[in-house]
């Protein structure tokens, strides 16, 4: 198995101003007028985008939105624990790796609108992963937590959402 340090290479990640490294590797050509998307969206979008993003342990995706569905899609490493907040408050934790028997899986779904991070909680572990999100991503759909905010609205999520954002 490769280490973290190599795929950051390999690949030409940096760093993510949501935590972990990324790199863009797909955009389409072809856009989705503005006028036919949902009000979540400020402006025209592509069709599809992808991404490689690579998560160390001891680091964080901090919560984070965005207006469109994202698939996760499980590379390499060790497990990633990715935790998505519904808008009434239910925590759905997705398990993504290979040990499907401890019921872990190769893909997970985020929807649209829900705050979501993930971290890798094997010590010394990594996790390198794929998102693909439909209709593509631009970062002014994308929405960084207010630490404050979150634990506001969801109170007994208290010890998550302080983990998984910056104060």
């Amino acid at each position: 198995m490769h280490t973290a340090e190599y795929y950051i290479q390999k690949l030409g990640l940096s760093t993510h101003v949501e935590g972990g490294a990324f790199i863009e590797t797909y955009r389409s050509e072809g856009t989705i007028p503005h006028a036919v998307l949902p009000p979540s969206f400020g402006g025209d979008t592509h069709f599809g985008t992808g991404i490689y993003f690579l998560l160390q342990e001891g680091h964080f995706s901090a919560f984070h939105k965005i207006a469109s569905d994202e698939m996760w899609h499980f590379y390499d490493g060790q497990t990633l624990s990715i935790y998505e907040i519904e808008a009434n408050g239910n925590l759905i934790t997705h398990k993504l790796g290979r040990n499907l028997e401890a019921g872990e899986t190769f893909q997970c779904v985020i929807k649209a609108g829900n705050w979501f991070g993930s971290r890798c909680e094997v010590s010394n572990g990594f996790s390198l992963v794929g998102c693909s999100v439909a209709p593509g991503f631009n970062f002014r759909d994308f929405e960084l937590a207010n630490q404050a905010s979150l634990l506001k609205d969801f109170p007994h999520l208290s010890e998550l959402i302080s983990q998984l954002t910056h104060p």
